[in-house]
């Protein structure tokens, strides 16, 4: 029972099952005693703040879980107690000892799946657990790696049985997750618990980590001292993405999506800007199927065409091996006792759940008729099929499932219902008790494994919920490894030997990384620009709305075409909708939409969301002060879209803010990568953007002849959302005159903010980019935008203010060279893309296959 210093747990509700608190006695275990009376120094209003600290910190650190099909999914915050899960180091030697042992089983497994397969030939596992299971690709038959253990990662998730024992609940081969978050969650809690870390004694990760980075570098072929390793992902819309850009940034390495990497004589090739640059090891977090469309789904966007070959003919090293998904199999679980005898002549070291595959007959009438007491499975998992929890099922929903397993029966397995252990967590300023799950992970280090001390614990979201899943509301806790000896302190991270680092200059730049750093200057411009200039216009409708005037004066009218030509939200002001009306009969919701509007491409919202993706994209690139700033950009730009207020000032006030918010993220950007690391690409696509719009609003507003007053209040417009009119004022101290703008804001070699020097900072990026410096000719971006400077440096204000005749109201010199500059801004994007971001190589199988889905 709790102690009197433990008072405020006496509430503890432990009636629901056996808690990790509690022996089997019922006593309190020692070091959870320890733990809650650090805990009672607190108080709930102090642990309470922990919490709140905790959450803050993560939020911070920009760490998020995407669930799938949900509105609020994408990058959902994740969720950290500050309860820790703790199990002492005397219980974890027994666990250790059967992760390892259980790690080399289902290595032997995976050897003899697709090598001699003893294990069936002798009887010990049945065909169809292994051929029925959809993880068996039958193209990695036969093959052979170089390195001695085939399985290099593995994970299990752990939970107490009521015998007080950990017992393996399921087994984690294909491209186990978990990693990253926990190692964020010991970051967070190491910082804001650090008092009780220390003073509990908590095994470190860091030695782990250190042997994980060795396992990459030993694994590639010919056993390299720096080879090329790469991390691919499926993209920012995985569940696990944080964990992925977490990882690269981590290890140093870079993050590469399929269309990355290529296949050529028989190696495997990262794009960079440069050429090619050959890939020893891959550290892959694409399932099995996807990883190569030209044996495997032919579907796949997320692999590499001819993948396989390469990994047949030893020139890469996969981590873990395509095909290891087959060995994710509960399945296998009844005949784990019967493999540890054959292969390790031991008993198996950690309990499992009592298992019942039912292609046995003796074993599927046991299920059939005991049904309603058992959870039922499918050997292979997938997210589209549900586990069934049959006590929770109707007498009917029972048959049907009856009539399933008899069709198939091999498919299924029935285990035991087992009421697992509870921990406490922290929920509304009280201690509950909630179904935990731990997952451990084992790694291949010099001829056996390596077990973390610690894990990833996940939580139910609620204390009646049974299934633990994250993709169901699920929290997680830091796993402490508790110790009776001092703890040393960490020694500054040191890798054993150094691999090399191919994002290290813009010859090795994975051309999607690099393509998304180039439009993340493009959508960041935009963003600014359209943003400044919506904020211009908003400020005069609020003007004229004060005094009671209608928004139909002649500045208004040209001010609201211009946002229509800046933004591409046709027809907008310009010209009349489908159903014949022109928004210009009302404008205030016409800049609603073009404001708030997310699918309505142009719009704000729309530019804004995709400044988000490709921000997630390149996380992974990004420090965290810039991770911080972005997400304070997002919470200001939801409070606008989300809220009920949309009056002219709101809009306003959060514009105001936005603005600021994204001059100090533009900022931040030059102190998280180096020019030859990528940010180059940045700057190009930033100037281009920027010069771009610059050229359509000058368009939009000068190059119409109006009357006297109109024109000045058109100038000061265009040079207050060019953010100029200041500098204008102080260098020419006179009346705002259009030769003199177009000096400035066009013309002027010298100003940051002119259209010349950011053309002549694009001529001088791109020059440094590879493909331009091969010989002394120009490439075609170069020459465009050489001509399109040229253009500028002849160009003469005085003339480009003029009419033809006093009776012309077009300045057609003006005119021609904006619209001959913004073609030529164009033809050089189109050429860059071409040039370094050409991703439209398509593969395809002689024959098709099919994998189920």
């Amino acid at each position: 029972m709790p102690t009197t210093k433990t008072r405020w747990f006496n509430n503890y509700d432990t009636q629901k099952g056996n808690d990790e608190m509690y022996s089997l006695n019922n006593g309190m275990k020692p070091y959870w005693n320890k733990l809650l009376t650090e805990f009672d120094t607190l108080g709930i209003t102090g642990l309470t703040a922990r919490q709140k600290d905790i959450d803050w910190l993560l939020s911070e650190n920009g760490v998020t879980y995407n669930v799938y099909n949900d509105p609020k999914g994408l990058h959902r915050p994740w969720n950290l107690n500050v309860v820790p899960f703790m199990l002492h180091q005397d219980e974890w030697t027994k666990v250790e000892a059967g992760l390892k042992q259980r790690a080399e089983l289902l290595n032997l497994v995976l050897k003899d799946v697709y090598g001699e397969r003893k294990l069936i030939k002798n009887g010990i596992v049945p065909y169809e657990v292994i051929y029925g299971h959809r993880g068996f690709l039958r193209q990695c038959s036969g093959m052979e790696l170089k390195i001695e253990q085939y399985l290099s990662i593995y994970a299990a998730d752990l939970c107490r049985g009521t015998d007080g024992r950990l017992w393996v609940v399921n087994d984690r081969t294909e491209a186990p997750s978990g990693m990253g978050y926990a190692l964020e969650n010991r970051s967070t809690t190491s910082r804001i618990l650090s008092d009780m870390y220390a003073e509990m004694k908590v095994k470190r990760l860091s030695g782990f980590f250190q042997e994980f980075n060795q396992m990459l570098i030993d694994a590639a072929p010919g056993k390299k001292e720096n080879p090329t390793i790469v991390i691919l992902t499926p993209g920012s819309h995985n569940e696990t993405y944080f964990e992925h850009a977490y990882m690269a940034s981590f290890l140093g390495y870079p993050l590469v999506q399929g269309n990355d990497l290529v296949v050529r004589d028989g190696f495997l090739w990262m794009k960079s800007l440069q050429g090619l640059k050959q890939i020893d090891v891959v550290l892959r977090r694409v399932d099995d199927a996807f990883t190569d469309p030209l044996e495997l789904r032919e579907d796949s966007h997320l692999g590499v065409a001819g993948l396989l070959d390469v990994v047949r003919r030893k020139n890469v090293a996969v981590i873990n091996p395509i095909g290891s998904g087959v060995i994710e199999n509960p399945g296998l679980i009844p005949f784990m006792p019967a493999i540890a005898k054959y292969f390790l002549k031991e008993e198996l070291k950690l309990p499992q759940i009592a298992s019942w595959w039912c292609g046995q007959e003796k074993e599927r009438n046991y299920v059939l008729e005991h049904i309603s007491e058992l959870v039922i499975k499918r050997i292979d998992r997938t997210n589209r099929e549900s586990i069934y929890f049959c006590e929770q099922m109707s007498a009917k929903e029972l048959e049907e499932l009856k009539k399933v397993i008899i069709e198939r029966p091999y498919r299924f397995v029935a285990q035991e219902r087992i009421n697992f252990s509870t921990a406490p967590n922290l929920s509304k300023d009280k201690l509950e008790p909630r179904n935990v799950v731990a997952r451990s992970f084992c790694i291949a280090s010099k001829g056996e494994y390596s077990v973390m001390p610690g894990g990833l614990v996940r939580v139910a979201p609620d204390g009646e919920t049974v299934r633990v899943s994250n993709q169901r509301g699920g929290t997680s806790k830091d796993f402490w490894i508790l110790d009776d000896a001092e703890i040393k302190e960490d020694k500054n991270r040191h890798w054993q030997k150094k691999s090399s680092i191919a994002i290290s200059g813009l010859d090795d730049l994975p051309s999607l990384t690099a393509e998304n750093l180039y439009w993340a200057g493009r959508y960041v411009g935009r963003t600014l620009v359209n943003a400044r200039f919506l904020r211009t216009v908003m400020r005069q409708m609020a003007i004229v709305q004060n005094r009671d005037e209608k928004p139909d004066s002649e500045k208004l009218k040209v001010l609201f075409k211009a946002v229509t030509q800046l933004t591409g939200t046709y027809p907008g002001f310009v010209e009349k909708d489908k159903n014949g009306k022109l928004a210009m009969d009302n404008p205030y919701e016409e800049m609603l939409s073009v404001i708030l509007d997310k699918n309505r491409i142009g719009s704000l919202a729309h530019t804004i969301s995709m400044f988000g993706n490709s921000y997630y994209s390149i996380r992974n690139l990004w420090s965290s002060d810039m991770w911080r700033v972005f997400e304070n950009i997002q919470k200001i730009w939801n409070s606008l879209v989300d809220g009920d207020d949309h009056s002219i000032n709101k809009i306003l006030k959060v514009l105001n803010q936005l603005i600021t918010r994204l001059i100090a993220f533009m900022g931040l950007i030059e102190e998280s990568i180096m020019v030859q690391q990528g940010l180059l690409l940045y700057f190009i696509g930033l100037q281009l953007e920027q010069s771009t719009l610059n050229i359509t609003k000058c368009r939009a507003l000068l190059t119409i002849k109006y009357d006297e007053q109109v024109e000045y209040d058109l100038l000061e417009y265009l040079l207050t959302s060019h953010e100029s009119l200041n500098i204008y004022r102080y260098s020419y101290r006179s009346h705002i005159e259009l030769a003199h703008v177009l000096d400035l804001v066009v013309l002027d070699l010298d100003y940051a903010r002119s259209l010349t020097f950011m053309i002549n900072r694009i001529q001088k990026d791109i020059a440094r980019l590879p493909h331009s410096k091969h010989d002394h000719q120009l490439n075609n971006y170069q020459k465009y935008i050489f001509e399109a400077f040229s253009k500028l440096r002849l160009a003469e204000s005085t003339k480009l203010a003029m009419t033809k005749s006093e009776t012309d109201f077009k300045r057609e010199d003006l005119d021609t060279l904006l619209e001959e500059l913004s073609d030529l801004l164009y033809k050089a994007s189109q050429s860059i893309s071409n040039t370094y971001f050409n991703h439209t190589d398509k593969q395809t199988q002689l024959f098709t296959q099919s994998f189920p889905i």
